[in-house]
């Protein structure tokens, strides 16, 4: 099996994204209902012993980057022993968790310990009420988690901000200067039409391109890198070691070169945001399936992923919630 995975396209994929867990501590507006119940079972969730086969699968194909996520990733029980079981896998290159950070302040030693390399946290507002208006989760258990991180050197450190108009958008230069104080890498992230909730929140989309225009009237941003296989365009405040990113997928979509694909904490392979399109790649697994099957089913799920995605010619298309999927 060639160590270069590749789809139809011709792109190589080198990231993936794993949910541990669809479960969550928190309920943001654009992503879980209040009040939803409808998640699956543990006992359908993969184990860490089947998550390590799978990752260290992919990275003998190929994948690099690995990203642990949820729902919210420490809601899972002990998940600093998959972080150890994973870290040193021969291949991996950078071993990341996406968290809302309600849970990290306690958590942080061990994952540090067991060999996570770096954090992205979400964020959406430094407003204890705003905060809790859009995630119903109180906003000091975050920052608690963030100081903590930040003292053990889990970084580079990047703040995920979901912008949503009329909602926090008056709160960037806010963010960008607690982001520039703390030495994190704010990242805004355009609102997705990803299941019932994500679709209310499309009446407070905004093009991050023209925030992106605006904020280049006040600063002199320059192109810049950083590490991680995300779709992120990076800018450095000039005179600064600030970076912001932009995660534009529907003003300015990224599919051309887009690395990933997604597995659900159940063993479904998701190739792409914006289509339902899935492939059972946990329930080969459980059937007894070897490795060498176990790649071939990983390549089919891989000729699967559409050359782009929906968002903007069908927003009615992806029904599951962002939680199911691996964000």
């Amino acid at each position: 099996m060639s160590k270069n995975l590749t789809d139809q396209f011709g792109r190589e994929i080198n990231y993936l994204r794993l949910s541990v867990t669809d479960r969550c501590d928190l309920r943001c507006r654009y992503c879980m209902p209040k009040g939803f119940k409808g998640f699956s079972e543990p006992g359908s969730w993969l184990s860490f012993d089947e998550i390590t086969r799978i990752v260290q699968n992919f990275t003998e194909m190929g994948v690099s980057h690995v990203r642990l996520t949820g729902g919210e990733p420490l809601v899972r029980k002990n998940i600093h022993h998959l972080v150890e079981q994973i870290a040193h896998l021969p291949g991996l290159k950078d071993l990341s968790m996406s968290t809302n950070a309600v849970r990290l302040a306690r958590s942080a030693k061990k994952l540090k310990d067991a060999g996570l390399h770096r954090l992205n946290i979400s964020l959406d507002s430094l407003c204890a009420n705003r905060y809790k208006e859009i995630t119903c989760g109180k906003l000091q258990k975050v920052l608690d988690g963030l100081e903590e991180a930040k003292r053990l050197n889990l970084v580079p450190i990047k703040i995920n901000c979901v912008l949503m108009k009329g909602v926090n958008d008056d709160e960037i230069q806010n963010m960008l200067e607690y982001c520039a104080e703390h030495d994190f890498t704010l990242r805004l992230i355009e609102t997705m039409p990803i299941g019932d909730s994500g679709r209310s929140a499309q009446e407070h989309y905004m093009s991050l391109e023209e925030i992106r225009k605006s904020l280049s009237r006040k600063f002199d941003l320059i192109p810049d890198i950083m590490p991680g296989g995300g779709p992120a365009r990076y800018y450095r405040l000039s005179g600064s070691s600030t970076r912001i990113g932009f995660i534009s997928p529907i003003s300015q979509h990224f599919c051309e070169t887009c690395n990933r694909v997604r597995i659900s904490c159940t063993g479904d392979i998701f190739t792409c945001l914006g289509d339902e399109t899935s492939y059972p790649l946990g329930q080969y697994l459980r059937d007894g399936c070897d490795d060498e099957t176990l790649k071939q089913h990983i390549m089919k799920a891989i000729n699967l992923k559409p050359w782009q995605h929906e968002f903007t010619t069908d927003s009615q298309r992806v029904v599951r919630l962002m939680s199911m999927t691996g964000g």
